[in-house]
């Protein structure tokens, strides 16, 4: 059965709870699913499995690349004399964060466009994959694992993908949860502490082509490969920001239901998220 729309009543009954958590990073989604995991919930990341099956080959490719330029690390590299593992946590997704790494000047530490939109093309194509092999990760966390329930933690750049598919796919499976940044407070505080710790992030490439030029005009720089990468991931995120509120609203509108950032905030535990839930089914959306 589609778990598209459900009245409080059918989600009560429902065993097997299967939640797909949507929003913009830093609404709260690894909070509550790390909070669930505790519960008897199976936390499945989408970037913990992009890093561990679809990149993992990638992020030591490129590990490797610059431990051949150190002559010592070099010799041993081809001599096989020590291996390099990459150490990917569900809390500390630091080797998939490094690998899509942030546009600039690389003498900043940045990476080149070209370079850049290569990344952002795996990556998408990771998510993808990622998000395909719910279905199958649903049934482990059941009959391998005997989690009772299970919460699909996706990336802020879900709605980025444009593949209706994958939608398609989770919405068949899983309950869409959309967590909205209601107020401008709200807002304002999310993008300073975007701001504040600019991390790596999915552009959609039609995004990025858009941005960029504003972004030059707005330094008065030739080039992208120029700029400060930290200057530009925070000059560009509250654009960003508001991007995808269109997106995540098209996506919960017809196929799941939304909740605030500040009601998530005060879930504290499974009882509370559950009857979160069941207020959201209640107001329809």
């Amino acid at each position: 059965m589609a778990r598209m729309k459900l009245t409080v009543d059918e989600f009560r009954a429902w065993p097997h709870k299967k939640i797909t958590l949507l929003g913009m990073s830093g609404v709260g989604k690894t909070w509550l699913s790390s909070l669930l995991r505790t519960h008897d919930w199976f936390h499945y990341s989408a970037d913990y499995r992009i890093g561990k099956r679809y990149l993992d080959e990638p992020i030591l490719d490129l590990i490797k690349q610059q431990a051949m330029q150190v002559p010592f690390l070099r010799d041993l590299l081809r001599r096989d004399w020590i291996d390099i593992k990459n150490n990917i946590k569900i809390d500390d997704l630091g080797p998939v964060l490094t690998f899509v790494g942030k546009l600039g000047n690389p003498a900043q530490g940045g990476i080149r466009f070209d370079e850049f939109s290569h990344r952002q093309a795996m990556y998408r194509e990771g998510e993808i994959a990622a998000m395909r092999d719910v279905p199958a990760f649903v049934a482990k966390a059941q009959d391998i694992y005997g989690y009772n329930h299970f919460v699909n933690d996706v990336g802020g750049s879900l709605c980025e993908l444009e593949e209706p598919s994958v939608i398609d796919l989770l919405v068949e499976h899983t309950l869409i949860l959309y967590i909205q940044v209601t107020t401008a407070e709200e807002e304002a505080e999310l993008i300073r502490r975007a701001q504040s710790d600019p991390k790596p992030m999915y552009f959609r490439p039609a995004f990025l082509a858009e941005h960029v030029p504003l972004y030059l005009q707005a330094r008065g720089l030739a080039d992208i490969g120029l700029a400060d990468p930290d200057d530009f991931s925070r000059w560009v995120f509250p654009y960003l920001f508001r991007a995808r509120i269109p997106r995540y609203e098209a996506i919960a509108r017809p196929h799941g239901y939304t909740v605030t950032s500040a009601e998530v905030a005060g879930v504290r535990d499974e009882q509370d998220f559950l009857t979160l839930l069941e207020r959201a089914i209640a107001r329809g959306g």
